[in-house]
């Protein structure tokens, strides 16, 4: 039975088999990530696909001793570093629909009660603003533990920072995500 150090390993030498099995244990947590970072599902597709192909392209420089998943993570997160670079850009240029305008949330999903779904649906939209409004040092641990699960020291190693520096980021990620809520709600 061949374990995770094994694939890592020959990853690492470029067995393109292992690195397929790799990306099959990982894909389905990295894409959450993604997508929670990002806000969109067809995005964050494409911005793991970048990932796995950065990784692939960089995988003699990985080093099998250390985690493969902390690794992906950290390629993950520049690419999405980037991609939120890139978006700041074309909103500059282009003005897309806007889905949270009152009459695109006005639209009823035949679940609910058309007001309950409506105020959900503005509630989870305003949460969604304040985390991509963050700072990505804040955003980032903020999203790996508490939406990820990920314990503290998880997310220390996979952003390359100190334990006590990921609790002091989420802590302050969250005062600010409660200090922009309460003045959305207070401008309602």
């Amino acid at each position: 039975m061949t374990g995770p150090e094994d694939l890592q390993a020959r990853a690492a030498a470029g067995d393109s088999r292992a690195f397929s099995q790799l990306m099959q244990g990982t894909k389905a947590r990295l894409y959450r990530f993604v997508r929670r970072y990002v806000g969109d599902a067809d995005e964050a597709y494409d911005l793991v696909q970048e990932a796995y192909a950065a990784a692939w392209l960089a995988i003699r420089r990985y080093d099998p001793a250390r985690p493969f998943e902390a690794w992906l993570y950290r390629i993950a997160i520049n690419k999405c570093r980037d991609w939120s670079r890139r978006r700041r850009v074309r909103r500059w240029l282009l003005s897309a629909g806007d889905l949270t305008t009152p009459e695109a949330m006005a639209v009823a999903d035949g679940t609910r009660d058309a007001g309950e779904a409506l105020a959900t649906a503005q509630a989870l939209a305003r949460l969604g603003q304040a985390i991509a409004a963050l700072p990505p040092p804040l955003k980032e641990p903020l999203i790996l533990t508490a939406i990820e699960e990920r314990s503290q020291a998880e997310t220390a190693l996979m952003l390359g920072i100190s334990v006590k520096t990921v609790e002091t980021r989420v802590a302050r990620a969250r005062r600010r995500l409660a200090d922009t809520l309460a003045g959305l709600e207070a401008t309602d």
